[in-house]
């Protein structure tokens, strides 16, 4: 009994630590697109031209996903080759301790290693803790556990409006990193490596993973659909306080505006991603995913054509959109994986989730030059809502076989 408790213990202490790394990661990657518009002047000395800042906003919204995508493909080849808990741990290092050093940067320059070191750590974050919870739990109780963890990382987008709220100082802010520093050097210390992981690695007899033409069809498919959603949605979630900023009247400092978006943007998310599987149960994948990106689409152009300035109905309209963002993302969490056989989900599920995010982060980067194109942020963000068109394309035409369905 006491065995049987303490490896409970244990569990309980793995999943705690990998959750609120996960949620966490979800903070990391949305403080600064909340605080862009008074960080940046901070730390220019002077006030910028709404095209100063759209291109340094870009710029750094570009690097963190470039980091993202980086850690989410080599700390996944590191986390085979050295194990779980030790690239787990390395991640929530990486990422605390570069939050942490923002709290300080002198300069927007430094901002953008600061900002891509961040993005590294949050990728391997992200897949590993994933993994790791999926090798060490129980399978009768897996899929609630990763729901769960799954959930943490919009929970971790409303923290950021939490503390945009809190604290009106954007640097102070950024001291949240020491959390996730800490927590991975415990993790690094005291969890217990995957006895998956170990037995594989031990192994002399490894199943070579192939792709056959099916699998190279829907890698495809799968990339084109995620990566899609993915540059409409983050654009507009990086974008979307300094939209909010730039129809409120010259002077205000928008931080209880700026806030409650980003927190509506997080909660969406969280309810989105709960009932996705409800939805996908009663309706189907497929039908799932169409209603969603159609919504999305829907959902943009009611936002950003019909308000000029700031009013409280801009409330009602993001929590509208963020929940059609939270199935989305729901949604694909399951689908994607479900396009390929078990010998090769893994890899081909994080080159599909992760080759999105190179041309998420070449696409957000270019949200500065459309707002000098189109002569406004939201007429720039309204451009990305496009992408859910092709998605929705690409979810109604392309002939996809798959145990989602």
């Amino acid at each position: 009994m006491k065995t049987q408790n303490s490896k409970s213990t244990k569990l309980g202490i793995a999943f705690a630590i990998c959750m609120i790394c996960y949620l966490l990661g979800g903070t990391a990657s949305t403080l600064m697109s909340v605080y862009l518009p008074v960080a940046i002047p901070d730390l220019m000395g002077r006030t910028p031209t709404e095209s100063e800042l759209g291109s340094i906003g870009a710029y750094l919204n570009a690097s963190f996903i470039f980091g993202w995508m980086a850690g989410g493909l080599i700390l996944g080849i590191v986390g085979d080759k050295i194990g779980r808990v030790r690239t787990l741990a390395f991640s929530a290092v990486l990422y605390g301790l570069f939050t942490l050093l923002t709290a300080s940067v002198g300069s927007w320059q430094i901002l953008l290693v600061y900002r891509f070191l961040t993005g590294f750590g949050v990728g391997g974050v992200l897949l590993v803790s994933t993994v790791y919870i999926s090798e060490i739990w129980k399978e009768s109780g897996r899929p609630v556990a990763l729901g769960i963890l799954a959930v943490s990382f919009p929970i971790g987008i409303v923290l950021t409006g939490g503390l945009n709220v809190i604290f009106k100082h954007w640097s102070s802010a950024f001291w949240l990193g020491i959390i996730p520093l800490i927590l991975g050097l415990i993790a690094w210390f005291t969890l217990n490596e995957s006895e998956k992981w170990e037995n594989l690695a031990y192994s002399k007899n490894k199943e070579k993973a192939t792709f056959s033409k099916e699998s190279q069809g829907n890698l495809a498919i799968g990339s084109l659909i995620f990566g899609s959603v993915l540059i409409g949605l983050w654009a507009i979630f990086s974008w979307l306080p300094t939209w909010v900023q730039s129809l409120l009247p010259s002077g205000s400092d928008g931080q209880k505006e700026r806030g409650i978006t980003m927190m509506l943007l997080g909660i969406g998310g969280i309810l989105g991603g709960m009932i996705s599987g409800f939805l996908i149960k009663k309706l189907g994948a497929k039908r799932t995913l169409a209603m969603t990106f159609s919504g999305c689409f829907i959902a943009c152009v009611i936002l950003f054509l019909t308000n000029k300035t700031f009013t409280p109905v801009i409330y009602l309209e993001t929590a509208f959109l963020s929940l059609f963002f939270g199935i989305s993302q729901g949604s694909l969490s399951g689908f994607i994986p479900e396009l390929f056989p078990v010998n090769i989900r893994a890899t081909a599920t994080g080159f599909c989730f992760n080759i999105g995010r190179f041309f998420t982060a070449t696409a957000v980067f270019f949200v500065g030059s459309l707002v000098a194109f189109f002569g406004s942020f939201g007429n720039a963000l309204l451009s990305f809502s496009l992408t859910f068109l092709m998605a929705l394309a690409a979810i109604l035409f392309a002939t996809i076989s798959t145990k989602a369905e």
